[in-house]
């Protein structure tokens, strides 16, 4: 018998298997998991696991594709006490590498093979085959505890290196229990998740469902829309999650033809970067009595706050409040004291899905106020209680004193047109302003004057937030999630 009283997630899916053996709990194609052969599977797993010589503690680097086999091993390794380290599959080597130096894993599980230097590597698929040792599987580990680490989740590295984030079994049974108490996942709910497992936002909708002990299954990805929407109508699904690039993708080649499947969807999660008001909008009309939910949160306080835009269709530019009453938020100034409503600072966070450390101590420098984790995002709240995002602390341009948002700008510059920009801050040439901000912007052939473009910003934006420096680029960096990689601008 598996351990599961360390784990809240892995102790709902047992229940689960006790209570409704029958009931599907992941599909993949034509293949169909019951919960009770769901967890005949993580047992195999974890027996293999055991007979590697894994144990408690030991960091084990999963390499994701979004396949039944790695769910099997992720919740084995959760029911030993092994530490997941979670790595994108399409990851570039020179990432992979990076992590496995600072993790040094005890083993790395792919779909296939990778050649890594001192570390064993094994295929998933082998541990749903390979034979138990006698007296190896050992689950009864009675010292294992909720707050041990269960996940190790490497940051984009958007404004610097990558950071590991180690997140608790109570921090991801947390954030599960907020997400569906706000969006409202249960266990009648058929969920269709394209996102990437490897990320926060997929693998957390992964827990979620499991968690309310829901149907979850598992497409490919988006890129193709005709199977996508096939699996919606197939499996009468009743709820998903996507980041606002894959929104875009989906408005353009399909327009509105995702709205047939309103009178089902019961829920929509969007999340990772920002979506413009004109698309909260027409989403709010397409979907007239889906919730439409939006979280804000990092990799290390996962869906910090929420938003839903039918209910907060009259202020659609928040990004909502705490997202249940086990999380709070706050905003400081640079010396970590409490601002007034109104004022810009540091958006802080602390709650039950707050990480408590970085895998390297060293890390954590800076990240905390106390107990509170600072975000790295500035904003303000207002007298509601609603808070609102100026940018990213890191990525703000201080323009002889004053603090700009590169992405106020980059907004101020799509609407004339532009198909995409990042504004990143450079010296100013004059050596007067201190930083200036510098935009790149998307070549598209219609654009060839960037007078003309600064004339088109002198109405929008006032004048020390008009970009200095200007650069045609082919293509805009960002993360798999969407987010503009500005530290890449400025190699």
């Amino acid at each position: 018998m598996l351990n599961t009283a360390h784990s809240t997630l892995l102790c709902e899916v047992l229940s689960r298997a006790q209570e409704c053996p029958d009931k599907i709990a992941l599909a993949e194609g034509e293949v169909c998991v019951t919960y009770s052969q769901l967890l005949a599977l993580v047992e195999q797993v974890a027996g293999c696991m055991c007979s590697l010589g894994l144990s408690a503690g030991d960091p084990i680097v999963l390499v994701a594709n979004k396949e039944l086999p790695f769910v099997y091993c992720y919740l084995a390794a959760h029911s030993l006490g092994i530490v997941n380290v979670v790595v994108d599959a399409a990851s570039p080597r020179e990432r992979l590498d990076y992590i496995i130096d600072v993790v040094k894993p005890a083993a790395l599980f792919c779909n296939g093979s990778v050649n890594v230097d001192g570390v064993p590597v094994y295929d998933f698929n082998q541990l749903l085959t390979a034979p138990v040792a006698s007296g190896q599987f050992k689950p009864g580990n009675s010292d294992l505890k909720s707050c041990d680490v269960a996940d190790v989740m490497f940051t984009t590295g958007t404004t610097g290196a990558p950071k590991g984030v180690c997140l608790t079994h109570d921090n991801i049974a947390g954030s599960a229990r907020n997400t569906n108490g706000f969006v409202g996942t249960s266990a009648d709910d058929i969920e269709a998740l394209a996102l990437p497992l490897s990320h926060s936002f997929g693998l957390g909708r992964m827990r979620c469902v499991l968690m309310a002990g829901g149907t979850l299954v598992l497409v490919n990805n988006f890129a193709n829309l005709k199977s996508f929407f096939t699996v919606l109508d197939s499996w009468h699904v009743t709820g998903f999650g996507m980041v606002p690039a894959v929104w875009q993708y989906i408005k353009r080649l399909s327009g509105r033809r995702i709205a047939r499947f309103a009178p089902q969807l019961r829920y929509i999660e969007f999340g990772s970067a920002a979506l413009p008001v004109e698309d909260k909008q027409m989403l709010i009309e397409m979907f007239p009595t889906t919730r439409l939910c939006m979280h804000y949160g990092l990799t290390e306080a996962s869906r910090a706050m929420f938003t839903e835009f039918h209910a907060c269709a009259a202020n659609l530019v928040t990004i909502g409040r705490p997202a249940s009453p086990l999380v709070e938020a706050c905003v400081r100034d640079e010396a970590g004291n409490p601002v007034a409503d109104g004022e810009d600072g540091e958006i802080c966070v602390r709650g039950n899905m707050v990480t408590h450390s970085y895998f390297n101590p060293a890390d954590n420098d800076g990240g905390f106020y106390g107990d509170w984790f600072r975000t790295g995002d500035w904003g303000h709240r207002d007298a509601n209680g609603d808070y609102y995002l100026t940018g990213r602390k890191k990525e703000l341009i201080n323009v002889g004193g004053e603090k700009v948002s590169p992405a106020a700008i980059e907004d101020a510059i799509r609407s004339l047109g532009i198909a995409d920009c990042a504004c990143i801050a450079v010296p100013d040439p004059n050596g007067v302003l201190g930083e200036v901000p510098k935009a790149f912007l998307l070549r598209d052939g219609h654009h060839d004057s960037f007078e003309d473009i600064k004339n088109g910003l002198a109405g929008l934006l006032p004048a020390h937030e008009i970009p200095v420096e200007w650069e045609w680029v082919d293509s805009i960096p960002r993360t798999a999630s969407g987010k503009i990689q500005r530290l890449k601008l400025k190699q």
